[in-house]
């Protein structure tokens, strides 16, 4: 991903979003289980937008754990599930949206952005549920971070 590096915070949601992968016996990350991973997360800047626009994180949670279906079991032990491809397409419009502001690193915003803009993943459809909006998120990191972030 060039020069652009993923914080220490994004690590963390990632490996918690494989995590929650697990926990729910998928054999794969996708934007519903990044989502879950930026939930879990509750002092990053994304948890803070998403609960400023009125949004309840563990209300969040539920909602997308009553949208997806629990995998079966498996024997098959998995340390690192592959990202579906709309999970690979929300982590590139993260890092596009962090290279747009100059930045070297891709961060929780960032993120949360990229899973609105990829716009077809279950992430996508249970924040747009809440009312959640790439326009609204932009809005409130800019307030809460005084800069501007990328359209």
């Amino acid at each position: 991903m060039d020069s652009t590096r993923f914080s220490q915070r994004v690590v963390k949601v990632l490996a918690s979003a494989n995590a929650e992968a697990a926990r729910l016996q998928h054999e794969y990350v996708g934007t519903e289980h990044i989502l879950l991973g930026l939930a879990l997360d509750k002092e990053g800047v994304a948890t803070v937008v998403l609960e400023n626009l009125g949004v309840n994180l563990d209300d969040l949670r539920e909602r997308i754990e009553s949208t997806v279906m629990r995998g079966r079991v498996t024997t098959r032990r998995l340390h690192e599930r592959p990202y579906t491809s709309r999970a690979r397409i929300a982590l590139e419009l993260a890092t596009a949206s962090s290279q747009a502001l100059g930045n070297s690193y891709v961060g929780v915003e960032h993120l949360l952005l990229g899973l609105l803009e990829e716009n077809g993943g279950i992430a996508a459809f249970v924040l747009a549920a809440e009312g959640v909006t790439a326009e609204r998120v932009r809005e409130e990191t800019v307030r809460l971070l005084g800069r501007e972030l990328p359209r």
